[in-house]
């Protein structure tokens, strides 16, 4: 005998909330029936039909998680029925959304390449890994020769403008900028 999803406690079948004369309780008590006698059905027929465990359990999740969904759930004479036909419409969804991702993706590769200068995927995991190599080295820095050189740097502010927002000197500005590239020099590897 399966257990049910709402409540482990042996031989339950109303979950720890309590929604005492409420129709919710008669949905509940239903839905929980329905998933303690046909769930493993339901997982086991799609596993077989989709050929991938993972996506079998998420369908026969979202399957009950539709039926909480409803406000009152239909005299059921063919309970195994009614949840595949649920299931199939979950699977006819899942793919619709799958193609309209897959479309919009398209659409959008297809607009960036048409832009000029718009940088390649390689071109893009080359700057992924350059910023990361950067940030490891940075962190080696302290914290205001690293925000001086990132403001400076990066964001494109004046040495004026680092040191107001630091506040500190221009001088100590420079003193900061010239300590991170000495730092970033001792990681520099030749090509």
């Amino acid at each position: 005998m399966q257990q049910s999803a709402f409540n482990r406690d042996k031989e339950s079948t109303l979950p720890s909330v309590s929604t005492a004369g409420t129709s919710t309780d008669a949905l509940i008590v239903e839905i929980d029936t329905l998933y303690r006698d046909h769930h493993h059905w339901l997982f086991a027929w799609l596993r077989k039909k989709l050929s991938c465990q993972h996506q079998a359990a998420d369908i026969a999740h979202d399957t009950f998680t539709r039926l909480l969904s409803l406000s009152h759930l239909p005299c059921l004479q063919e309970p195994r029925a009614y949840l595949v036909t649920t299931a199939k419409r979950l699977l006819i969804d899942q793919t619709r959304k799958q193609r309209i991702e897959q479309a919009y993706l398209a659409e959008l590769t297809r607009a960036a390449e048409a832009i000029d200068g718009f940088p390649s995927a390689e071109d893009i995991a080359a700057v992924v890994q350059i910023l990361d190599k950067i940030s490891q080295i940075l962190a080696g820095l302290a914290e205001k020769p690293r925000q001086a050189f990132l403001l400076h740097y990066f964001d494109g502010l004046t040495h004026a403008a680092v040191a107001a927002q630091l506040g500190v000197s221009d001088r100590m500005v420079r003193k900061y900028l010239v300590q991170a590239l000495v730092h970033c020099h001792q990681f520099h590897i030749p090509d």
